[in-house]
């Protein structure tokens, strides 16, 4: 996967591309978690096994601003409300789409936000576990404190 940045080093551009094409793979799966179709537990495995890792792939090296993590919560909670479906008010006796709090008690999984983080975690050990000579470790060290000298155990 190709990565862009800005001049300035900015990749807001590239987390909107990377989401555009995710929101645009789960339209393309989109009728598999009509409610009517599959029971709730087989439409959040396929959540969890094909649209979550479809859409997860090198984010771990990005880092997000509070913008891009409200983008990746409004995400979820479209593809969760598509997931559950509509709820009938008890008062108005309306259908009405799920409110977040009413999908946070239904998902019980990991939100997406902590899956992300602790992904972006586990490749920044494997990282540092990284000999000097590897590019990536060279390149994640290159402007810190130019005496910190890494042994490889290459």
């Amino acid at each position: 996967m190709v990565t862009n940045l800005t001049n300035q080093n900015s990749i807001q551009e590239e987390i909107k591309r990377r989401l555009n094409s995710w929101n645009a793979y789960h339209h393309s799966v989109q009728n598999v978690l009509c409610p009517s179709l599959l029971c709730k537990n087989i439409r959040i495995n396929i959540y969890r096994t094909v649209i979550m890792p479809a859409g997860f792939y090198g984010y771990e090296t990005l880092s997000f601003t509070l913008r891009e993590e409200a983008k990746l919560r409004v995400f979820e909670n479209s593809v969760l409300r598509r997931i559950f479906g509509f709820k009938r008010d008890e008062v108005t006796r309306d259908w009405r789409k799920l409110h977040n709090e009413e999908l946070n008690v239904q998902y019980i999984q990991p939100k997406i936000l902590l899956v992300v983080k602790s992904r972006s975690i586990r490749w920044a050990g494997h990282v540092l576990r990284m000999g000097v000579r590897r590019g990536v470790n060279r390149f994640l060290w290159r402007d810190r404190d130019k005496e910190v000298t890494w042994e490889s155990h290459e």
